[in-house]
């Protein structure tokens, strides 16, 4: 919805327009006060102009309301001047008071909006601008935008068959754009990983409360766990996909990824936790790592005398700092989305989609299934309106669908539980663990293509052989790495358990970076999840926050 309005720049004007953008705000359902608060900025800066319009000059007024968002933009003809002048401007005494009264108070009115409002000269034009509504949906707009332009884009690109000018716009912009992107959040998990944590256990006064936390955290995530287990096996034995596959396999790249190993062994991980250095599990990325050297930097913190305090605030500067950077990082979301499906699309073919859909179709229920299990969940152990957690998370699971990395997605899991009111001592905690432990789309995933696959080689599963897949998938999606590719390679594991042929790896290889995603995305919606959850039972959670009450 657009508005225009083209008044004479005068007091009379001024004032007109301040009439006009009350009058409008109410339209658009701005509440009250900031109705009152945004007539006083918008008739200051008109003023403003007012003072510097030449002569029989116009302002022209522009209401802008789209998607939630509404703006307003004020130009007229005019010498350039400074806003921040006047914004700045101090309170001024003696027989200044009468002269400089009204710069003052339109410096104070203005400066009460500064962060919502943007100044330019351009052309002899005085240009001001105010964000009047934030739309809360904005970037989830903005991302699922990107998303549908590159599914559309990648579909173009296949059809047209242009296959060299295909491949050097992948080689050379989108995979480019879409690695510096995964990249640059691959390089901040680690410091965010520690410095929160460690953080988060300076805050613990008491270790028993951090102990009760962190064991709640963990039994819940091993019940998502062997729930996700079973989904899997319901979904396949119901839609029982395929039934009718014949599709080529590029036997060398399944061997390639089937000689891969990954460590499964329960007292490995464990001995595995406690680093040989302070240095390399950052440089790995290691979770479980970092966790360790976060909660023992963290309680040792408490326990360095008169440092303490100095030692408290640095994790505390740190913590701030990357995550800050985390945010500039996220911003570039949509065009990162955009090169990583478009890539896809043209990697993958369209030949290739179609021929596993049966398999992605079934692996897609069981997904939604699990959110269904989060929900009720929610619902019932900690007796809150799931509904609301669905809608505050929508916009970051597009943003963690995009990525297709559980460790890389945590520095925005914690912006969405900071969002929803978990506290900074739960999720801090509950988030890194569950990047590691908590792997419920895995599971699914494992499930539904290891006995679809069986099926496509005419291989029969005993009760014998499904108990052990069962145990192999648990105890595998616990030590899985949260990192694009890694469920392949268990997923060749598995099939050689149950005695399919290795090649059977390559029916689904060439869509493995799309599920992929849908796995991530399922991990991090369990994560978030448990962490509300855990932050109920703790009474750690701020419902106002959670059912989007604005508090003023």
């Amino acid at each position: 919805m657009k508005h225009i309005e083209i008044i004479e720049a005068n007091n009379e004007g001024v004032v007109r327009i301040a009439d006009i953008t009350r009058e409008l705000l109410r339209k658009y359902g701005v509440k009250k006060d900031s109705v009152i608060k945004t007539a006083l900025a918008v008739e200051e800066a008109a003023g403003s102009l007012e003072d510097y319009a030449t002569e029989g000059s116009t302002i022209k007024v522009v209401f802008r309301s789209f998607l939630g968002a509404v703006t307003v933009d004020l130009s007229a003809e005019g010498e350039q001047f400074d806003l921040s002048d006047t914004m700045n401007k101090d309170l001024l005494f003696g027989d200044e008071v009468d002269e400089g009264a009204q710069d003052v108070i339109r410096g104070i009115v203005l400066k009460s909006m500064a962060d919502d409002l943007k100044y330019r000269h351009r052309n002899g034009m005085n240009r001001i601008h105010f964000t009047i509504l934030r739309s809360p949906r904005a970037f989830l707009y903005q991302t699922m935008g990107a998303m549908v332009i590159g599914i559309i884009a990648g579909f173009i690109l296949t059809m047209l068959g242009f296959g060299r000018l295909n491949a050097a716009l992948d080689t050379y912009f989108l995979t480019p754009v879409k690695t510096m992107y995964i990249n640059a959040l691959k390089m901040i998990v680690a410091p965010v990983v520690f410095f929160s944590i460690a953080s988060c256990i300076v805050q613990f006064s008491n270790l028993k409360e951090l102990g009760r936390i962190g064991g709640r955290v963990i039994l819940l995530y091993i019940t998502t766990t062997i729930i996700a287990v079973v989904v899997g096996l319901m979904v396949f034995y119901v839609f029982k996909p395929g039934s009718a596959m014949s599709v080529g396999v590029d036997a060398g790249s399944a061997e390639a990824i089937a000689s891969q190993t990954m460590d499964v062994s329960i007292k490995d991980t464990i001995v595995s936790i406690v680093p040989s250095n302070f240095i390399q599990p950052f440089v790995e990325s290691n979770m479980l790592q970092l966790i360790f050297l976060a909660v023992i930097s963290g309680i040792t913190a408490g326990l360095i005398g008169e440092y303490s305090d100095m030692v408290k605030s640095l994790f505390e500067t740190f913590n701030e700092l990357f995550l800050k950077i985390t945010t500039l990082i996220i911003k570039f979301m949509p065009l990162a989305v955009f090169c990583s499906i478009c890539s896809m699309i043209l990697n993958m073919g369209i030949s290739t989609i179609l021929s596993v859909l049966g398999m992605l179709g079934t692996f897609l229920v069981g997904l939604l299934c699990m959110i269904v299990v989060y929900c009720l969940i929610i619902a019932i152990a900690g007796r809150i309106n799931p509904l609301h957690f669905l809608k505050r998370y929508a916009s970051s699971m597009l943003q963690v669908f995009s990525m297709g990395s559980s460790n890389a997605a945590i520095p925005v899991n914690m912006q969405a539980c900071e969002k929803m009111g978990v506290d900074k001592k739960v999720y801090c905690l509950s988030l890194p663990l569950g990047a590691t432990l908590n792997m419920d789309g895995t599971c699914v995933y494992m499930a539904v293509f290891t006995l679809a696959l069986a099926r496509v080689y005419g291989i029969q599963i005993t009760e014998s052989s499904l108990a052990a897949m069962v145990i192999s998938i648990i105890v595998l999606s616990m030590g899985a790495p949260g990192i694009p590719g890694s469920g392949l390679i268990c997923l060749s594991m598995l099939l050689t358990q149950v005695g399919v042929p290795v090649e059977a790896v390559g029916l689904v290889m060439g869509i493995d970076s799309f599920v992929g995603m849908f796995r991530s995305m399922s991990n991090c919606t369990g994560d978030v999840a448990i962490s509300i959850l855990v932050a109920r039972l703790e009474k750690m959670l701020d419902m106002d926050k959670y059912n989007n009450v604005r508090v003023r």
